[in-house]
């Protein structure tokens, strides 16, 4: 994979949903080493989704966060891709809008957890491919060290209810299957 400020991703919702990843996502995406992308039917899921889960959020201030992640990102919010659902087969039909909208907007990756529901041989067709959020920041720190660890940084600085030590931070970062980035940072935890 080469990355190149064209190379466009979608962020699956199951990305989107636990803050800390969603956080970091953001601050990276606003390094312009690519181009993130999603829809409102992404954002209604991951939405609903923590809403289900944990009723104490409000749903105004998950509504900000949607806004200011629209705002915040150039061009992310991907329209007219529905026409495109039909045509892609894969093990979850409910999973179909999310290729469609990697298609529509010339993504080249769905940055996902979920692998087995976007199966290679599936995307295959379309030149896209599901990457695992750990192997996406890992392949963005190969391209570019210095804005990654800027944006980590940039992250870890913005916690401040409580704050976070480094060491605490990578601890976060690992509950979020960011194993391999975790192991990375862990080098330059000055930095962070």
């Amino acid at each position: 994979m080469s990355m190149t400020s064209n190379f466009a991703v979608v962020y699956d919702a199951c990305v989107l949903y636990p803050a800390p990843l969603r956080d970091l996502l953001m601050r990276l995406a606003l390094t312009d080493l690519y181009r993130a992308k999603w829809t409102n039917q992404i954002h209604d899921e991951w939405v609903r989704n923590l809403l289900a889960r944990r009723p104490e959020l409000s749903a105004d201030r998950l509504a900000g966060t949607r806004e200011l992640m629209n705002r915040s990102v150039r061009d992310s919010l991907v329209f007219g891709y529905e026409h495109l659902i039909e045509s892609i087969e894969l093990p979850d039909p409910d999973d179909r809008h999310v290729v469609a909208a990697a298609i529509h907007s010339g993504s080249e990756a769905i940055i996902t957890f979920n692998m087995k529901d976007f199966p290679e041989a599936a995307l295959k067709e379309f030149n896209v491919e599901a990457i695992h959020p750990d192997d996406f920041v890992v392949d963005l720190f190969d391209l570019n060290a210095g804005k990654v660890l800027a944006a980590v940084a940039d992250h870890r600085a913005s916690l401040k209810n409580p704050p976070k030590s480094p060491s605490e931070y990578l601890t976060t970062l690992s509950a979020q299957g960011l194993t391999q980035t975790v192991l990375i940072l862990t080098q330059y935890s000055l930095a962070i």
